[in-house]
């Protein structure tokens, strides 16, 4: 007979057959089911989300008991935090994360520990940039968006601690990036969970005052925040370095590399442009609602808190998503990264689109919270009533935000941040032009809280994620390793 070519079985010393060796570890961000992944990568999210909401009511409240012109002050200045920190976070955060995770789920785990490296050089780099421009500039732009007398001190003092110090909100995130990129949502989490009360206690004791503490106002709550960010810094710092993560940045003798800054850029940088956009959104909406006085000012910051609260649940199921999508796309399967953002997307929508419909019908369970002068009360009743039932559509453009960063298609969410402040610019000047009332105007931004909505779902389900048609894998035969 022919010699047929027949496997040998494995025996061990007794000639009996070995066990079939095991199969390769499931990963289960590739794998496994979409919705409880999902779940089971935001909430610890959630939770952490939670404690910042906390510290955004906990802020409100001790700087409402330094009175109207710091709440108004306030108004003034939260745009450009939020800029800061949705930018360092979710926009350049996500581009780290993004590109971590397709390093990954292609098995390249030496590139992702070079990426992360070159993460932190860039987040030390913006850092810098956001310090300079509002030391610099940051009084002037206050001014313009109608601070004035005690509103536009107090605003000045607080931008000149928190931007002084802007290099640690952005290694923060981008630590916070580099873990969530390997997958690990807990310990970036557990970080903004302890962030959270250290803000809380450093920065209501330095605000009000305690016992042989003076009190620093508007100066002591920044403080605060950044003696927070600083302890989180030094934890996820500690954890990467001591090569407990799954990826350890290659920081001695690193060399610069062009293609890991453009891998990084290529979402970061785009993705920056959706923050800042939302930001020049929002302060053109604070301008015009500035002529109406500090009441109406003040009234619409504590409902655009409420906006900053109850996006951070979709943020947390955004971020969620951003591992999954990039190691589905660098384990080629587009079709499953898609499925991930339909219900990321889904999620986003109905948990925020509930909690704020209940707002919306019940205003006081928040407007209490912050205030108890009548003016500003019924400004913040009027805008939520009007535009809170939106803030789902808000929820759902941050969940394709974030999808779309993990599969490096992240222009066509940033056009659709770019049409609403079209819409808000255009809309917003023929209000003024026809001395609409404010009631006009947060029609206008519930409106434009749709527009937004609609065009980021829009934009994921028209643009390719997969390779270009024309361009084939190469492949290579099943058996070629077994023909000589």
């Amino acid at each position: 007979m022919p010699d047929i070519a027949i496997p040998e079985i494995p025996l061990d010393e007794e000639e009996r057959p070995l066990p079939a060796p095991g199969l390769p570890a499931r990963n289960v961000l590739v794998d496994g089911p979409i919705l409880r992944t999902l779940l089971w990568l935001a909430w610890p999210n959630v939770v952490a989300l939670s404690a910042g909401t906390c510290v955004v009511i906990a802020e409100t409240s001790y700087i409402g008991r330094l009175g109207v012109e710091s709440l108004a002050a306030m108004a003034l200045v939260f745009p450009f935090v939020i800029l800061t920190m949705t930018m360092s976070g979710g926009a350049m955060g996500g581009g780290v994360a993004s590109a971590i995770a397709r390093a990954l789920g292609a098995g390249d785990t030496d590139r992702a520990s070079t990426l992360a490296a070159h993460a932190l050089l860039i987040g030390i780099s913006f850092g810098l940039k956001f310090m300079l421009g509002m030391l610099i500039f940051g009084p002037g732009l206050l001014e313009t968006l109608g601070g004035r007398g005690k509103v536009l001190a107090d605003a000045i003092g607080y931008v000149q601690i928190f931007f002084g110090g802007a290099v640690l909100p952005w290694l923060m995130n981008t630590f916070a990036g580099i873990l969530r990129g390997t997958g690990n949502m807990k310990l970036p989490s557990l970080m903004i969970l302890s962030s959270a009360v250290c803000q809380i206690i450093l920065g209501g004791t330095l605000g009000l005052g305690l016992g042989p503490i003076p009190q620093f106002g508007m100066r002591g709550v920044a403080a605060g925040s950044l003696t927070a960010y600083l302890i989180s810094i030094s934890v996820m710092a500690w954890y990467l370095f001591s090569g407990r993560g799954r990826v350890v940045p290659k920081i001695r003798g690193l060399r610069i590399q062009r293609a890991m800054f453009t891998d990084i850029l290529k979402v970061g940088a785009v993705a920056c442009f959706s923050p800042l956009q939302s930001v020049l959104t929002i302060s053109i909406f604070t301008h015009m609602l500035a002529r109406f006085g500090t009441e109406i000012l003040a009234g619409y910051g504590i409902g655009a808190r409420l906006e900053f609260m109850l996006t951070s649940i979709a943020f947390a199921v955004g971020i969620a998503s951003v591992p999954m999508v990039g190691m589905a796309i660098g384990a080629d399967r587009v079709a499953r990264a898609r499925r991930i953002a339909l219900i990321a997307g889904c999620l986003a929508f109905a948990s925020v689109g509930l909690v704020a419909t209940v707002i919306a019908i019940f205003p006081d369970l928040w407007v209490d919270i912050f205030t108890r002068d009548a003016g500003v009360r019924a400004a913040s009743r009027q805008y939520l009533a009007t535009a809170a039932p939106m803030y789902a559509f808000i929820g759902l453009s941050i969940s394709m935000y974030f999808s779309s960063q993990g599969a490096a298609k992240v222009l066509g969410p940033v056009l659709a941040q770019t049409a609403r402040l079209l819409f808000v610019a255009g809309g917003g000047w023929w209000l003024s032009a026809h001395d609409a009332t404010a009631t006009k105007f947060f029609a206008l931004a519930s409106a434009s809280m749709v527009v937004l909505g609609v065009l980021s779902a829009a934009s994921v389900v028209l643009t390719r994620w997969g390779p270009k048609r024309g361009v084939v894998a190469e492949v290579r035969p099943a058996l070629s390793g077994m023909v000589d």
